[in-house]
């Protein structure tokens, strides 16, 4: 794990290009580090460091030239991961590949291998590598329900088909200030209905609730303060509200699979607290390999600058709960 740190040192951060070479077959290269280098051994995605003069896509059709033999058409962006190593600052960026000329070949003398996109998390790779993964494989909306307190079930339930009908594939159902016996009953009729979308579901804080319905936990972040160890079941997701680098160090060290970061800026529901802003959030990325998604008053508008700071994608509940006559 990567030392935890409130901000890292002013040492400039490195700049390394990497790419997402993709085949006909939608598969994935990645390319094994050599011996002598650091993290040896590991897989990464191909690419490396921005000369002086380069813009971001030349360095990396040059490294991917110079690598792997391949004439390369750098497509968009995919997410910009700053992460502090042990002895340096690096910020990843990564972009699509989507076509190329030639067969790729180790030219520096690197193993390669051609990974169904499925497959990836099998491979052991680099800190800044993990969140890199996420992206490609994760949903990059978070929904997260509001409370039906106010709301009839009917109404509740046909805003939640409503965000799963926009391909909203993530869901925490989160329910305060309802009683347990009436949302058991509601959580039930979500549980089903996120599943008939193929959404995966976490429940907010109820381990016996989630373990009932096999579906994965959210922890709140007073619940990880207090937590030692995962003790939860390695195929079902385990997540964490996280506030500052020690929340992060914890959630890493019980094995989170994923964590939600914030508020970025000013909520509805905390007015006059300002948010950490883009720039803490980025430093605390590079704290951690967890995949993190950016909470607090974030719009889908807000989506390219998540990415670009290292963001798994958002996590909203207004901004991704339909807004209207469902509610009423």
């Amino acid at each position: 794990m990567s030392k935890p740190a409130e901000i890292p040192d002013n040492t400039p951060p490195i700049h390394v290009m990497a790419g997402v070479v993709t085949d006909v077959r939608g598969r994935v290269l990645l390319a094994r580090r050599t011996q002598g280098r650091d993290l040896a051994g590991l897989w990464e995605f191909p690419g490396g460091k921005v000369d002086p003069g380069e813009t971001p896509e030349e360095a990396l059709a040059r490294e991917l030239q110079e690598e792997l033999g391949i004439d390369a058409d750098i497509g968009e962006p995919l997410i910009r991961v700053p992460q502090q190593m042990p002895h340096k600052r690096i910020v990843l960026d990564v972009r699509h590949v989507p076509t190329h000329r030639g067969h790729p070949r180790g030219l520096d003398g690197q193993a390669l291998a051609w990974v169904p996109r499925d497959k990836l998390p099998r491979y052991a790779m680099p800190p800044a590598d993990r969140p890199v993964v996420a992206a490609l494989l994760q949903a990059e909306r978070y929904l997260v329900t509001p409370s039906p307190y106010d709301m009839s079930d009917d109404a509740w339930l046909a805003a939640l088909d409503a965000a799963l009908a926009t391909g909203i594939r993530r869901v925490q159902l989160r329910a305060p200030d309802v009683g347990q016996g009436r949302w058991r009953t509601l959580a039930a009729e979500a549980v089903a209905r996120c599943r008939i979308r193929r959404a995966e579901i976490l429940i907010n804080g109820d381990e016996a609730l989630a373990m009932t319905y096999g579906v994965g936990l959210h922890l709140r972040a007073e619940q990880l303060k207090k937590r030692r160890k995962r003790d939860f079941p390695d195929d079902l997701r385990l997540a964490a509200s996280c506030h500052d680098a020690h929340d992060l160090k914890r959630a890493e060290m019980v094995g989170c699979d994923f964590v939600v970061l914030g508020a970025v800026n000013e909520t509805a529901s905390h007015p006059g607290q300002p948010g950490m802003g883009w720039a803490r959030f980025a430093a605390l990325r590079e704290c951690t390999s967890l995949p993190i998604y950016a909470i607090g008053g974030l719009g889908m508008d807000a989506m390219a600058d998540a990415r670009q700071q290292g963001a798994q994608g958002i996590a909203a509940i207004r901004a991704l709960w339909p807004q209207g006559p469902s509610q009423s």
